[in-house]
This record gives structure tokens, C-alpha cells and sequence, in this order.
């Protein structure tokens, strides 16, 4: 795995952004991370981006285009899926359609639901963040 890759936030809520930030640098994280509004931004990011990624954290409501349209335009493109990026809805929109679709059609690896207690968002991220660290992964 990439432990040393960008890890990007898709997201549209800028408090939900920071909190997500700061449990990922406060569990001793130093990747750098790259914040998109949209998946509309974080796609044209990761196609015209030459960087490692370690993981994609993706809210599932947004503007534009929203995270189940992202997803399904990365597993369509031969370029991003080969890159095999990890890829995690976290979300507050965690109905059953949704999650359903999540795992069925598309290749994620991950849904968790937003919590509104710091201790538990913290450890969420810290056993993702931890699994895909010590994955074996394609795209060493």
C-alpha cells in the first residue's frame, strides 16, 4: 500500500471537512490531504493528478455531482480503477437505497455513517486508516 499518499477528502460541508482533517492528523497521520467541494472537482483532480493516493473519503450528498456519480464514473474510466485508490463513503446519507448501491454496482471498499461524537469519528478513521496502511494493494 501507499503509505505515504494524498489522502482526499470529497466533501461540501466545510465543518464536516475540518473534523475529518483534524481525526485524521490527530491520529499521528502526515500524508498529505487534498479537500475537493464536489465530485466533480475530485474527479477532474484525480484525472489530471500525478499523485500516489492512499484513500478517498467521500461524502454521498454534494452539489454537482454527488459521491455515487463519482464512483461510478471512477470504475468506468480504465485509468482511475487500475489505480485501485481505496475508496470509503462517509457520509450522514446512509439510507438502505444508498447503501445498497454502494456495495451491489460499485466497487467501494467502505460506507461508513458521520457520528456526531469526536471519539467514535476517531475511531472509525483510525481502523480504516490502519487496514489500508497495512493492505497489500496493486499499485505499490
Amino acid at each position: 500500500m501507499i503509505k505515504n499518499g494524498t489522502i482526499l477528502i470529497v466533501e461540501d460541508d466545510e465543518d464536516d471537512k475540518e473534523i475529518l482533517e483534524d481525526v485524521i492528523v490527530s491520529l499521528g497521520n502526515t500524508n498529505k490531504i487534498v479537500w475537493k467541494l464536489n465530485g466533480a472537482e475530485a474527479l477532474s483532480f484525480l484525472c489530471s493528478s500525478d499523485e500516489k493516493m492512499l484513500i478517498i473519503f467521500c461524502d454521498i450528498n454534494m452539489p454537482i455531482m454527488n459521491g455515487l456519480e463519482l464512483k461510478r464514473l471512477i470504475d468506468a474510466d480504465p485509468v482511475l480503477r487500475k489505480k485501485s485508490i481505496p475508496f470509503i463513503f462517509y457520509s450522514t446519507a446512509a439510507s438502505q437505497q444508498a447503501i445498497e448501491e454502494a456495495y451491489t454496482t460499485l466497487s467501494i471498499q467502505g460506507f461508513f455513517k458521520k457520528e456526531n461524537d469526536y471519539q467514535k469519528t476517531k475511531s472509525i478513521v483510525n481502523v480504516v486508516m490502519e487496514y489500508w496502511k497495512n493492505c497489500v494493494h496493486p499499485n505499490v
